[in-house]
């Protein structure tokens, strides 16, 4: 085939793709008109500024085993560094607003949403407003659960693709959509999970930051050239270099930074789509470079979520999130 005729075709598969956001982007519309639009968007530049110093009084040498903090001063978050007091009372005091994100599509909304969520109900940032915006092209299916004062489930269907890898990709064009659109306007802080994880413990406000990344629990005691990174010179998530491997199961931080993340991931993306190219690892090799061109201010520990698999636990004092048994020859369409 013709490279022109490659880039039509890859041009026509990306105008297909992007249609089928427009169910979601009404849904998105709809929210904004009749729950959240305000006359004012949250700020958060107040909040970036009394956390950096909550934060410098992290012990950084409570856990001499590991790595505590990045080359560009970051924290790396592990148990017995914090004070849960200190941060939970500030951010009451501040009044902070957390919006968490998850996809639950296709058979994965049965497998595993209820959950998840009622694991986050018990664990996840307690004591403070929190909303759960649910993805799904299968509202009727979502289950009721019961919420503590101050919580919220929101439910915005969205189309279902006909690859799962599709799926994990698009993701960040619809977090980018609902950022702008609803959750600007009423939250601080914005986290977005994978669907497929349990909460163990506490995930509390000591994770809060400007631009939060994840350890990937497999790779954070691994020399560099183990990590797999997207190593394509045709896609531009390529990367011959950079700090660490990161997960995309979890990511996060305030609005503003949580969709330029999003926004640059889906550019990049259609972009490999167009050039007939899809990155080796999908959304998450396109979270890598940009977290290797915009350092994150806040690292996550593997203990914010830990895969059960994993032989060697000695540096886990505390598995917050668990990854839940996956059967992907089930749950995947191909």
């Amino acid at each position: 085939m013709s490279n022109n005729k490659i880039r039509i075709a890859g041009v026509c598969a990306c105008i297909v793709m992007l249609s089928c956001f427009y169910s979601s982007y009404s849904s998105m519309r709809h929210l904004t008109s009749i729950a959240f639009i305000k006359n004012m968007q949250v700020s958060s530049k107040e909040s970036t500024v009394w956390v950096a110093k909550l934060d410098a009084s992290l012990n950084f040498g409570a856990r001499p085993q590991v790595q505590t903090h990045t080359s560009w001063n970051a924290s790396i978050v592990w148990q017995s560094m914090f004070d849960e007091d200190l941060y939970d009372n500030k951010h009451r005091e501040a009044k902070t607003t957390v919006a968490l994100t998850v996809f639950a599509v296709g058979r994965y909304l049965e497998a595993y949403l209820n959950t998840f969520l009622t694991s986050a109900e018990k664990h996840f940032m307690l004591g403070l407003p929190v909303t759960y915006f649910v993805f799904t092209d299968l509202p009727e299916k979502v289950q009721n659960i019961t919420l503590a004062p101050q919580r919220h489930i929101k439910v915005v269907k969205v189309e279902k693709y006909s690859r799962w890898q599709d799926i994990s990709m698009m993701r960040m064009k619809t977090i980018s959509e609902i950022i702008d659109a609803v959750l600007k306007y009423d939250f601080h802080y914005v986290f977005c999970f994978d669907v497929d994880q349990i909460f163990k413990a506490r995930f509390g406000s000591e994770a809060l930051g400007e631009s939060v990344a994840l350890l990937h629990a497999h790779y954070y005691k691994l020399p560099k050239h183990r990590f797999t990174y997207d190593r394509n010179p045709k896609s531009k998530a390529c990367m011959t270099e950079g700090d660490y491997y990161y997960h995309a199961a979890i990511f996060g931080g305030t609005c503003e930074k949580v969709k330029a993340l999003a926004d640059y991931c889906y550019v990049n993306i259609m972009e490999d789509k167009l050039n007939n190219v899809e990155a080796l690892w999908h959304d998450e090799s396109h979270l890598n470079k940009y977290f290797w061109l915009n350092k994150p201010t806040k690292l996550l520990s593997p203990e914010y979520c830990w895969d059960e698999n994993i032989g060697d636990a000695r540096d886990i004092q505390l598995r917050r999130l668990i990854w839940a048994p996956k059967d992907y020859e089930k749950l995947r369409t191909r």
